[in-house]
Parts: structure tokens; C-alpha cells; sequence
């Protein structure tokens, strides 16, 4: 679907080419940086690098500049697929709150119809790409005389959600929604909302957020003023100093006690052509931790007090523990191609990283398991060597997928091998679902439920969507573990890498929290406490009643077998959205909860959960509303709604896995097929003749004899007759003959 995003752009900027600004002309960098984004195969790439509205032109007859009116030659025909013509970007505002890991992003922008002729109108498609595990929060538009806003509703409520064809993500970061029938000329105030996670490395948060915009949506009329506006908050909860690194663009620093704010506004002659990005440390030369405290929001539907216990790692270079590992890699048939070769590539890169004193093993599995060595290796360069040829010659995608005999496997190699100073990790790798899933489960916490240090830590990581990925999370809670995922194919070798990068930086383990002997209903999340790795602060929730106490103790123990204890003083949290920045993370460990154990209950909860912050679920889902402005109606049944696509990882599909449906296959496709059908059955004649233009047609007319033109010439009448040849009098687009 991204191919076919990025192709219906590049045929829209060609369909631009129609319109005509008098005296004004177009800056020529435009052209040269459209012919310059290219990809590293030599493809174009028109995906958005920042909030975009798109302009969906189905009738290229009605492209033209809606307030100076030019000749333009009639085309018939239509674009099918729609081609997509950025508009053109009138002012941009991005407000930014950073609480903890989690960052809230709100853009506030204007654009402008301007290639769509003033009597005329078409859809406008709005796509937002999103940074780092980005959640969509909200979308309103304004194009008057009407308004529309997002709004999750229960899934139990919406009969129609299957039906849904619009609002979907692309490449599992770019959230994108069409907005129905937008007259030329008129502009579209746009607020879009979503969150996304702060990166961690070396006792650095970095904040990327993508805000880069290509020449073309910049106003053609150089005298209109274009203003561009960044306003960054930051709260990292810790009460500790904040040491603010590097910066993409030139902010005014506004500093206070544990907080950071910053601004930027100016005018600008073209927007903004890097993605904005923020690198701040808070100062601690150790491991610290804090906790924070607050009580819930008046209509809360949890009236218990919420907490939120924060363990970071700090800059103190402490000893990483040895380890064991197994990584345990899906070659089943649907990870042929590239998501096989990417996550070869990434175990690659991390068997490279290991530490001579480190051991080893590798499974791959599809119906069955092969085993690169029958005994842990250790980690020298020519066990290495080994491992790569074994790999070059064995991850062949083939077969079925079958996840327990792997695990089980795993689990009884690492028995045999127990030392008191290592750390046992076992990497599942899939891109499928099995019906054993919940049993897999229960195996799974019988056998660690000792949870000691030597008890094996089980990281998960998903790929595609055909996979359950609750499953995968829930395996990682019950094995103390992280999960990742990746959803687009492209990102597979980074966010392995970096999940093999997190997990095998364990500097503290066997983490417990004491302290709360007097807390009563105490609610984790999650339940199980990972270990502490100098990759990633430790981040854990909850809801609790009862008296909490003024300090809480931390202990651990360290790689030397040291024990580890800090104490943390409790703080009652100030103008922090503790509910907001929790949820996602809440959500994810409850629905997990709720596939395993199969609870309504819990479903009930994660509803109200979703509904009450905002925050999609797997049981909710979104609608768009339109309302009229000339007819205020305060009922929900007085306004059109329109029926969206849920943005829900779902629970897996056994049926695709069994068929070896290959990830890419679970995208959704950007434009309706029964709107395409429809044509198609209504429109034949015109469909067969619009993909040629005059200049093709009288070339290949000259190439034919006197009878074949004297025929063809009575056909092309006689269906003249009936309305069905359209032909392209102008350029035609997507002809390679004449191009």
C-alpha cells in the first residue's frame, strides 16, 4: 500500500503540472527535489515526512488554479488509481509535552485547495506520520460550512466496523483518513494528536518527531506570509536537573525547576526540511529511582490512587552481566524474502557483539527445529564463523510454524547449563500464530515461576500483523523479558537490533519493591518486573488503596553478584498527566491479560480505559463525525458519521499463517475496491481507451493499413455514439510511449 501511496503522489505532481499561477511561477527546486528523492533501488518515494493533506483527484478534468481560471485543454477520462496532489501548506504549529518516555504531539496546520478548480470538488486525504511507537489520539478538521472530529466508541457499538475502508496506517507509522468533498479554493484548518516514546541510549532521551516538508507544499505567491511555530514542554517527573544536548531547531530556552520549556517562531520563505529532534539527559552518576504519586481525575471510573515507580539507569558504566543465549528464528514459508534476509541480518550484527565469555545457540523453526549445535557454544570467533555458514545454509524459508517445540528446547538446553553469574536469554522471533498460544503460556510459567536469577528471560519480537502479537507481549511478561514488533518489513534489522542491543545490557536483576506492606490493592503493570538494562529505563504502574509510604527500597543485584539497594522518595505529582502517560502502556498489559485469560471483565475495563484518555484499543474503534455548521445539532444521531478502520495490532490470524501469507500481504489497500469495481463494470469502454493519449493514438493509427483504419474508424463512431471513448487531449500521464 506505501508503493501505491507514493505512486498516486508522483502522479499527482505530475497532474500539477496543468495548473497555472499568472505571473507567479513555482521555485525550480521543486522539480529538482522531486527527481531527487529516490530510494537506494532508484525509486521515487513521495511517503510524507511530516503532516500532509492531499488533495484525491479522480477526474483530472477539475485540476486547475481555482482563483486564476487558464485555458485547459479538456481531459477525459480518469485516474485510477486517484492520484494524490500535496496541497499546498499555509501555516504550521507543533506543541510538544514530554512526561517521562512518552511524548504528546499536537500539529495545528492550514492548507489550502488550490489545484482543484473553484466549482468543482474532491476528497482530501490527510496523512500524519508518527515517530516512535506512535498511538493517533485525535483528528479535527474545519472546512467550512462543515467540521470533522475522531472519536473512539466501543466496539459492541459499531455493527459496521468490518465494512470500514478508510483510516489505516501505513507501514505501521503514517496514519492516514480521507476527508470527503472539499471545494476548490477552500482551506482546511486541520489539529491532529498523537503520542509517541522517547528513544534511550547512553543515559540520553531523544525525541524525533517527523516534521519535514518537501518544497512543494510551500505557496507559490512569495508575498503571502507563511509562519512556522514549535513550542516544546518537558517534565521528566524526576525533580532532578535536565541537560539539554542538541537541538534540530533554534529554541528559546524558558528554564525552570525540573522542567525545560522551549520556543521557536519566525517567518519563513520555505517550511521546515528537518524532521524535529531533542536530546536531554537528566544528571545522576547512578542508578536512581523515584516514585510518583497522584490521585485520580474526578470522573474516573478507577477511583483508586495511581502511582508510577521510575528506575534509571544513570551514567555509571556499570559491569553488564554474562550471558547465555538462544535465539530462536522463524524460517517458515511466509518469511521468504525480505523479512527473512533482514532478520538474518540483524542476528547477524548481534552474534557479532557477543562477548568471547558469552555462550551461545541458534534454532531455527518452522513444522520443525533445527538446531545449530546440540550443546551452548561459546562465543569465540570460529564458533562464530560456524554459526554464520550454518545460518547461510538453513534459513531457508519452508513449511509451517510450530512455536512450542522450540521453546521447549530452549528451556531445556539452558537447564542443563546453569551458572550462578550468568543471565539466561532466549530470543522468539515470528511473523505467525499458533493455536497452542495460551498453552505455550501455561508451560511457560510453570517452569519459571521460581524466578530466580539463573530462571530464563524469554524476549519476544512480532512481525507483520498475521502474528498475535499479545501473545508475544504476554510471553515477554511471563519471561521478565522485553517485546518488540515491527509491522513494516523495511524497520525488521533496526528494531532487532536494538531489542538484542536492550536486552543483553542487563545491569541489574531480580529487581523487588519493598516498602508497601500497608498498600492495599496494589495493581502492577506489569505484574512481572523486568530486569534493569543501560539501554532503557525501568517503568512500572499501577492503582493501589490504602496508606503509601514516604520512601520506597529498590534492591537488585548487580553483575558482580552484588546486592543493589537505593531508596526513592515518594512525591506527590504536579502538572503531570500521570492517567494520559500511563495509559498506552496499561492497556497493552491489560489486553494481554484479557486474551490469555479470556475475561469480559477485563475487556469492560480496557473500554472504559480507552474511552475515558483517549488511547485506541483492540475494543474500541474510531469514527469520523460531520457536522454542519449552518445546523448545530447537539445529538450524535443528528450528524453523519463515518464508519473508520480500527487501528488495533489484532490478535493474529491462524488462517493466514497456516496459507504463508507473507506480512506485506496484511496492509490494507489505500483506495476502496468496490468503488473500482463499480467503474469498471459502468465505465469498460473508458477504462480500455484512457490510459492513451492522442499523440499514442495517432501513431499507432499511422502504422495500420487503409481497411484496418476505415474499420477502426467506424467502431471509434459508433462508440462515440453511445458515450464510452474518452480520449486524453493533453499530456499523457501515465503513458510510457509518449514519456
Amino acid at each position: 500500500m506505501a508503493d501505491q501511496f507514493s505512486k498516486s503522489v508522483e502522479l499527482g505532481l505530475k497532474l500539477s503540472k496543468r495548473i497555472s499561477y499568472g505571473k507567479e511561477r513555482p521555485a525550480p527546486a521543486v522539480m529538482e527535489r522531486m527527481n531527487s528523492e529516490k530510494n537506494y533501488d532508484g525509486t521515487a518515494d513521495f511517503l510524507p515526512t511530516g503532516p500532509m493533506v492531499y488533495a484525491v483527484i479522480s477526474e483530472p478534468s477539475i485540476v486547475d488554479n481555482p482563483d486564476i481560471p487558464s485555458y485547459q485543454p479538456y481531459v477525459h477520462g480518469r485516474c485510477e488509481p486517484p492520484a494524490l496532489i500535496p496541497l499546498h501548506m499555509h501555516g504550521i504549529t507543533m506543541e510538544v509535552d514530554c512526561y517521562l518516555d512518552t511524548a504528546f504531539i499536537t500539529v495545528s496546520g492550514t492548507w489550502r485547495m488550490h489545484c482543484v478548480t473553484a466549482s468543482k470538488s474532491c476528497d482530501c486525504r490527510i496523512a500524519v506520520p508518527m515517530g516512535e511507537q506512535g498511538s493517533i489520539l485525535g483528528v479535527q478538521v474545519e472546512c467550512l460550512p462543515r467540521s470533522y472530529s475522531t472519536q473512539l466508541i466501543p466496539l459492541e457499538e459499531n455493527q459496521d466496523a468490518d465494512k470500514a475502508k478508510d483510516g489505516f496506517l501505513l507501514k505501521g507509522r503514517i496514519y492516514t483518513l480521507k476527508i470527503p468533498q472539499v471545494d476548490g479554493g477552500s482551506s482546511l484548518s486541520v489539529r491532529i494528536s498523537w503520542s509517541q516514546k522517547l528513544l534511550y541510549q547512553d543515559n540520553e532521551f531523544c525525541l524525533k518527531i517527523p516534521f519535514s516538508f518537501p518544497p512543494y507544499v510551500t505557496p507559490v505567491f512569495k508575498k503571502m506570509t507563511k509562519m512556522e511555530r514549535i513550542v516544546l514542554s518537558l517534565n521528566s517527573g524526576t525533580g532532578l536537573e535536565i541537560l539539554c544536548k542538541s537541538a534540530s531547531h533554534p529554541l528559546k530556552l524558558n528554564r525552570q525547576a525540573g522542567k525545560l520549556q522551549f520556543s521557536y517562531e519566525r517567518e519563513v520563505s520555505m517550511w521546515s526540511m528537518n524532521d524535529f529532534s531533542f536530546l536531554y539527559s537528566v544528571s545522576s552518576s547512578d542508578i536512581f529511582g523515584n516514585v510518583l504519586l497522584q490521585s485520580p481525575p474526578l470522573h474516573d471510573f478507577d477511583q483508586r490512587d495511581m502511582f508510577c515507580f521510575c528506575l534509571y539507569p544513570g551514567n555509571s558504566n556499570r559491569k553488564i552481566f554474562q550471558k547465555e543465549v538462544i535465539f530462536i528464528i522463524d524460517i517458515s514459508a511466509s518469511m521468504r524474502g525480505n523479512p527473512l534476509d533482514n532478520a538474518k541480518t540483524a542476528l547477524l550484527t548481534a552474534l557479532s557483539k557477543l562477548d568471547p565469555a558469552d555462550t551461545f545457540n541458534i534454532i531455527a523453526f518452522n513444522d520443525r527445529s533445527l538446531l545449530f549445535s546440540s550443546n551452548m557454544e561459546q562465543a569465540t570467533k570460529e564458533a562464530i564463523e560456524k554459526a554464520y555458514q550454518w545460518i547461510s545454509n538453513n534459513f531457508i524459508a519452508d513449511g509451517g510454524t510450530n512455536i512450542s517445540i522450540p521453546l521447549s528446547q530452549a528451556l531445556k538446553m539452558m537447564s542443563k547449563s546453569k551458572s550462578g553469574d550468568l543471565i539466561s536469554l532466549i530470543f522468539l522471533i515470528t511473523d505467525g500464530s499458533v493455536e497452542d498460544e495460551r498453552d505455550i503460556c501455561a508451560v511457560m510459567k510453570r517452569q519459571l515461576m521460581d524466578g530466580s536469577l539463573n530462571c530464563p528471560r524469554i524476549h519476544t519480537f512480532g512481525i507483520g500483523s498475521y502474528c498475535n502479537h499479545y501473545f508475544l507481549q504476554m510471553l515477554a511478561q511471563i519471561g521478565r523479558g522485553y517485546y518488540d514488533a515491527a509491522y513494516d518489513v523495511d524497520s525488521i534489522n533496526f528494531r532487532m537490533e536494538r531489542l538484542f542491543n536492550q536486552a543483553s545490557s542487563i545491569i541489574l536483576a531480580d529487581i523487588s519493591i519493598d516498602g508497601l506492606e500497608h498498600v492495599n490493592s496494589l495493581e502492577l503493570y506489569p505484574s512481572h518486573l523486568p530486569d534493569l538494562s543501560s539501554g532503557s529505563p525501568l517503568i512500572v504502574s499501577g492503582r493501589y488503596t490504602g496508606n503509601f509510604p514516604d520512601f520506597v527500597k529498590f534492591s537488585g543485584t548487580l553483575a558482580d553478584l552484588g546486592n543493589f539497594i537505593t531508596n526513592a522518595k515518594v512525591q506527590k505529582a504536579k502538572d503531570f498527566p500521570m492517567e494520559r502517560v500511563l495509559a498506552k502502556s496499561q492497556i497493552d498489559t491489560l489486553t494481554a491479560n484479557a486474551w490469555l485469560s479470556e475475561s469480559k471483565q477485563l475487556e469492560e475495563k480496557i473500554v472504559k480505559m480507552s474511552l475515558q484518555t483517549g488511547v485506541s484499543s483492540e475494543y474500541t474503534d474510531i469514527i469520523l463525525i460531520e457536522t454542519k455548521k449552518e445546523k448545530q445539532i447537539n445529538e450524535l444521531s443528528g450528524k453523519k458519521i463515518i464508519i473508520l478502520r480500527s487501528v488495533g495490532v489484532g490478535f493474529g490470524s491462524l488462517k493466514a499463517t497456516a496459507d504463508n501469507l507473507p506480512p506485506e500481504t496484511a496492509e490494507p489497500k489505500l483506495h476502496e475496491t468496490s468503488e473500482m469495481i463499480l467503474q469498471a463494470a459502468t465505465n469498460w469502454c473508458g477504462k480500455m481507451i484512457d490510459c492513451c493519449c492522442c499523440m499514442c493514438f495517432i501513431q499507432f493509427c499511422n502504422q495500420l493499413n487503409d481497411q484496418c483504419a476505415v474499420v477502426l474508424t467506424q467502431l471509434c463512431t459508433a462508440l462515440a455514439c453511445f458515450g464510452c471513448m474518452n480520449f486524453c487531449c493533453e499530456v499523457c500521464f501515465s503513458c510510457d510511449f509518449c514519456n
